[in-house]
Formats: C-alpha cells, structure tokens, sequence
C-alpha cells in the first residue's frame, strides 16, 4: 500500500507520537482524517497543517461505523490507532476511561475498518509485557502483569486489545497489524505528561533538580520518535501474507535512569543535580526489545542515537518552557 491518494484516518493524531505520524502520511501522499478529543492531545502540535488534513474531535469510545461514512475524502484505506493516554500519570488520571479507550476504542475502530474494507494498525505497547521475567523482551513472550495494579488500566487494556485485533483478523479476515511501542521519546512530548525523558528535559532546561524514582538503576530503551514512525509506515506497507503477528517497534539499546542523567548532562553541557523519588508501584525494573523480527519483516532498525535525539529534544523542551513563561 502506497500513499498516493490513499485515505487514512489516525486516531489521537494530535498526540505526540501521532503529530509525527500524521506528518510522516502527508510527505507520503496520503489524505489524512484525524480523530482525536484532545484528551491528552493538543491542536498546536498540528497547527501548521492543520489546513491539508480533516480533523474532528471524536472518542473513539464512541464513535460508530456511520461516523466514519461520508467523510471528506471518502473511503478509508487505513486505519492507524492511536488514541489512548500513553504517560503513566495520564493514564493513571482516569483509569476507567484509560480502559475503556483501549477496549471499547480498537473494538469500534475494527467495525470501522471492517466496514470500510480498510486495513487497520494498533499501538500496543511494551507496557503488555509487564514488569519481565524474560529480559530483553521478544514478541512470544506473554508477559508479567498485575491484572489489578494501578498501571493495569493500560496494561491490560492493551492486551485485550491485542486479542481483539487477532480475534478480527481470525474470524472476520480483516487486516489488523499490531506493534509494540517501547519508550520513545521526541519533539510534540508533553511537557507535563511525567515520562522520564519529558521529566529530565523540562528540570535541565528550568535549571531544576533532575527526578530519579528509585535508585536510577532501573533500565529503559529509548527509541527516537522519526524511527519510531518508519517502523510504523514500513508495517503499513507490509504485503497483507507476510505479517503473521505483533511487532516490537523499539531502541535494543539499554540504558539505566542513571546513566542517562550523564547523557543529558553531555548533550546540555551542564551538570545536573537530581533528587530521589520513591518507584512508583509496578514499574517495570528493565525493559529492551528484540527487534528480530522488525528487522527480517520490514528491513527496519533505528538509526538516531540517544545523545543526537536528546539534543533535539531537549531545544524542543527548552522552547515550550520558554513559551509558558
């Protein structure tokens, strides 16, 4: 599937990781409707083009399939799923409604796609693998989840939205493809959505302290949001009868909360003072993808190094401070 006048509807598109997406579609030809209620997505982040996409403010926990009849330009072709709160105090926020996003939302958008003929594709998340007893983590591993922990709104209703879209593509054929979202980072991040990179840019350029929760010796890999976004288009594009399951899309390389305070500190020339938090419950104590399979599928790996996509980031944080003073 190529974008050239191909229809895509994105849901949360006015969020971080879907501002990207949406931009990425438009380069590619593609006309492009975006669904999202500014939950916890923001319309500045699509202000420059917001005159070549059509936008609505719908909950996808809503919407049906006359919704998506009669839109601007007509048929869809491809659904990208994405609206969900992703930031654990976000999603943390309104549980119920974090839930029911992730369920009753892929379940309305599968009837969509279904009665569209189009294919669909979901952000599931490393969240789905829990804290891990199998380290790093491959795409046949079925996880390590509290089903009743303060984290279990996203996680679990991520999972049941995995077995929805598999369930689709079992029983009623349609084209659902599911990829694993590890920690990603970039610009379009909230500056409040309390992620650990969000976190560190907004102290380093508030010249505050930097939060470590717990000992910082817990691990994260970071994936630069542009890489993020190929993996996600070159699974778009993926011969219907080569995908046979969920994709990790994700950084194998690992570092600790620590050790990424000292890259930050190179890439701001600064020292950065930090101050100890307590862990919160249920986070997960490491977490690096196998990419194996995104490799041999799409030919994609990431290309952006954490210290040149830090520093990208960082000028993006330091300007969003500077704009709300």
């Amino acid at each position: 599937m190529t974008g050239q006048g191909k229809h895509a509807l994105v849901t949360g598109g006015a969020g971080f990781i879907g501002a990207h997406l949406v931009r990425e579609l438009l380069k590619r030809g593609y006309k492009i409707t975006v669904w999202d209620n500014l939950h916890t997505g923001r319309e500045s982040n699509l202000a420059e083009i917001r005159g070549e996409i059509d936008f609505a403010p719908l909950d996808i926990r809503t919407v049906t399939v006359a919704d998506a009849s009669g839109l601007k330009f007509g048929k869809v072709h491809v659904v990208f799923n994405l609206a969900c709160p992703a930031s654990p105090p976000h999603y943390q926020k309104d549980p119920v409604y974090t839930w029911e996003t992730s369920v009753f939302g892929i379940s309305n958008m599968l009837k969509i796609a279904e009665s569209q003929g189009a294919r669909l594709l979901h952000a599931s998340t490393s969240e789905i693998y829990g804290d891990p007893l199998e380290h790093p983590q491959r795409e046949s591993y079925w996880g390590n989840v509290n089903t009743v922990g303060v984290r279990s709104c996203y996680d679990e209703g991520k999972r049941a939205a995995e077995t929805l879209c598999a369930d689709y593509v079992r029983y009623k054929s349609v084209d659902a493809r599911l990829f694993r979202i590890f920690n990603t980072y970039g610009e379009f991040m909230h500056p409040d959505d309390g992620r650990v990179i969000s976190n560190f840019c907004v102290a380093a350029a508030l010249g505050k302290k930097v939060p470590i929760y717990g000992n910082g010796a817990q691990t994260r890999s970071f994936c630069y949001v542009s890489d993020l976004v190929a993996g996600i288009m070159a699974l778009a594009e993926l011969e219907r009868a080569n995908y046979d399951g969920p994709v990790n899309l994700g950084n194998p390389h690992e570092f600790s909360i620590r050790e990424l305070v000292t890259v930050l500190e190179k890439v701001s020339g600064k020292k950065l003072d930090t101050e100890n938090h307590p862990l919160p419950s249920d986070d997960p104590k490491m977490r690096r993808p196998v990419i194996d399979r995104a490799e041999k599928l799409l030919g994609w790996k990431p290309r952006v190094e954490l210290e040149e996509g830090l520093t990208r980031t960082l000028a993006y944080f330091a300007a969003e401070v500077k704009n709300r003073a």
